[in-house]
């Protein structure tokens, strides 16, 4: 049994029967086929169908994201931006995806050669709840412009949006059986990779979940991407605009009630400017507003499961009870049948703490100070993921230099880090392999074939 739960109050929304093996087998068999003829489809005809899809998720914007904010708490207006970024990513390869994958011809002394660009064919995707439309679109997006077919096993607490998604794709005019959600059990995704129906797997994330599937799909030799954990340096330098800084930092770590694998975890402050920077970063903390996620207004709405909630108190409690940390605000989950926990700010936090070693996935914040720029860098890649980073300062120039020294997928120079459908996405380390989005997102899941033709006997 699949059941949705509200965080904000811990109600039943609805319960779904799993598929049966029966109903895999047939939708396996079915996106088999619908690939097949999906292949064979033109530029002209790949497009039209994205932006239907986007007009669709346009026209049914508040109804999708309510559907969001229900299954995972996260405020309403935050919800409704999803959806448009869906929209847009929908847009963006509807658009360039002829480009992207456009063939390519390469001089071969004498002979005619070249790489054309060919589907792989049923992809599986393995998503989570904390974006529950975008993450799927961005890899559906490109997979779908590059002629592939797609299987989904979303997170169990999202069923209700693992489904809307999908009759809105079928409403747009996809082939039968081309994207499929399959309602299953995550012990039953192995024998899925394991399937020869299915040519390659993505995968978005825990790091321990990332293992287990990469093991899994190397065994079967099928492609995968993993974009997994994340425990993000936010760098302060000593020439940095505190209060630009303070305020994006405010946005960096709290957005979606801080359960994002790019959210900003750790703030590494040069020492010379770290008390205006925590007074500042305090004060905008302060400034939230904890609710009913439904509610115009709220900022922060609840954790998207109490076991979550109970795992990053944890985490603070732990680095709390090493001694050198500082609590300046929260600490504590909020009392209630929601699975709310308080916006928390720790100062001096440590290399040795949980929050600086663990990913912390909600609503805190931790502080590390540090002497100049080569201690930040260090302590920046002071850690076993390698998804995003940011760097302040006033010397851009420099920042540039920074940039190349930051074991990271991506680094935002004063600015946060965020997914753009321009720009491949995708971290190193324990944060995964692969990208997802722009030019290399769309050629993951397909074959670079060359093509050599000698002169004619």
């Amino acid at each position: 049994m699949i059941t949705s739960i509200n965080p904000a109050n811990g109600e039943i929304l609805a319960t779904f029967d799993a598929h049966t093996p029966e109903a895999v087998d047939a939708a396996l068999d079915a996106a088999v086929a619908a690939q097949r003829e999906w292949r064979r489809s033109n530029d002209d005809e790949r497009s039209a169908l994205l932006r239907s899809i986007a007009a669709i998720l346009r026209r049914d914007a508040e109804q999708h994201a309510r559907l969001i904010t229900l299954e995972m708490g996260k405020p309403l207006a935050e919800a409704r931006a999803e959806i448009e970024k869906c929209a847009v990513t929908l847009d963006h390869y509807a658009e360039h995806a002829r480009t992207y994958i456009a063939d390519e011809e390469i001089a071969s002394n004498a002979a005619e050669s070249g790489v054309v660009y060919d589907p792989l064919g049923v992809v599986l995707a393995v998503m989570p709840w904390n974006y529950p439309y975008w993450q799927l679109v961005r890899f559906l997006a490109p997979a779908l412009a590059a002629g592939n077919g797609a299987i989904l096993k979303h997170a169990n607490n999202v069923p209700q949006c693992a489904i809307a998604l999908e009759r809105a794709v079928t409403e747009a005019g996809a082939p039968s059986g081309l994207f499929t959600t399959l309602l299953i059990e995550a012990s039953r995704v192995q024998s899925l990779i394991e399937d020869d129906r299915i040519a390659a797997v993505t995968l978005t994330g825990s790091t321990e979940v990332g293992r287990l599937v990469a093991s899994q799909a190397g065994k079967a030799l099928k492609k995968q991407v993993l974009e997994l954990g994340g425990s993000d340096p936010f760098i302060v330098l000593a020439d940095a605009d505190v209060e630009a800084a303070a305020a994006v930092a405010v946005k960096a770590r709290f957005t979606n009630n801080g359960q994002s694998c790019v959210n900003a975890k750790r703030f590494i402050v040069d020492e010379a400017v770290a008390d205006r920077f925590v007074a500042r970063f305090a004060a905008g903390i302060q400034a939230l507003t904890v609710g009913d996620p439904l509610v115009e207004g709220t900022t922060i709405g609840p954790m998207a499961r109490r076991n979550l909630r109970d795992d990053l108190h944890r985490q603070v409690e732990e680095t709390l009870a090493a001694g050198g940390a500082e609590l300046v605000l929260g600490g504590a989950p909020i009392p209630g049948d929601g699975a709310y926990y308080a916006p928390t700010l720790l100062d001096s936090v440590s290399p040795d703490d949980t929050a600086f070693v663990e990913e912390t996935f909600g609503p805190v914040a931790a502080v590390i100070r540090c002497d100049g720029v080569e201690e930040a860098v260090s302590l920046a890649n002071q850690t076993e993921f390698g998804l995003g980073a940011a760097i302040w300062t006033a010397d851009v120039a420099a920042a540039r230099d920074i940039a190349r020294n930051i074991d990271a997928g991506a680094v935002f120079i004063n600015g946060m880090v965020a997914s753009d459908a321009r720009l491949p996405f995708g971290g190193i380390k324990a944060s995964g392999y692969g990208r997802e989005l722009g030019a290399l997102g769309i050629r993951e899941f397909m074959n670079a074939k060359t093509i050599w033709i000698g002169p004619a006997l």
